[in-house]
């Protein structure tokens, strides 16, 4: 039983929502998304709630009510406050500028690297070491912080490497130490 699905998702003031099909649109003040869902999953929208209701216990459906419910849940709240992730360069020499929309990163490799931001996303450099994605779509902005971390993924010995602001790297001993 999806304890998440059976929660009623309550609408904001400023934000509007349609239900055609398996399609629905969300309309707010940063901008608006449009997401196919499941064709299986019934969404209603009463008053000032969205409601995902299953047809059954099938095992796909049960397993669908809970994903749906976060999917809107999560268009909802991207237009309404955005999502950011903020992402750390550590490492000597490791840095980031803006040029125009995109992002160039020196980051040890003989040649720097060029960012550019996916349609939908904003990328911000607050300072050399510091890079912040925003968006309205959840998924967009968590791939594009991944694309970002995968240039150069943090490593365990010296910890140098892109890494997000709330990640905790496992650090190892080198061969000297015991």
């Amino acid at each position: 039983m999806s304890r998440i699905g059976k929660k009623p998702i309550t609408i904001p003031k400023g934000v509007e929502v349609k239900v055609d099909g398996d399609t629905i649109s969300v309309k707010g003040p940063k901008g608006s998304l449009s997401r196919n869902l499941d064709t299986e999953m019934m969404v209603k929208v009463e008053e000032n709630e969205i409601i995902v209701e299953r047809p059954s216990d099938h095992r796909k459906h049960r397993a669908m009510h809970g994903t749906v419910r976060s999917l809107v849940a999560n268009m909802v709240e991207g237009v309404t406050n955005g999502y950011s992730k903020t992402l750390e360069l550590v490492g000597v020499g490791y840095r980031a500028q803006k040029k125009g929309s995109n992002i160039v990163l020196n980051v040890g490799y003989s040649h720097p690297v060029e960012v550019n931001p996916i349609d939908g996303v904003e990328l911000e450099v607050p300072s050399q070491t510091q890079i912040v994605v925003k968006g309205i779509d959840k998924e967009k902005v968590g791939a594009q912080a991944a694309n970002i971390r995968s240039i150069r993924e943090p490593e365990p010995y010296k910890g140098k490497g892109i890494k997000y602001s709330d990640e905790r790297i496992r650090r190892k001993e080198g061969k000297t130490g015991k």
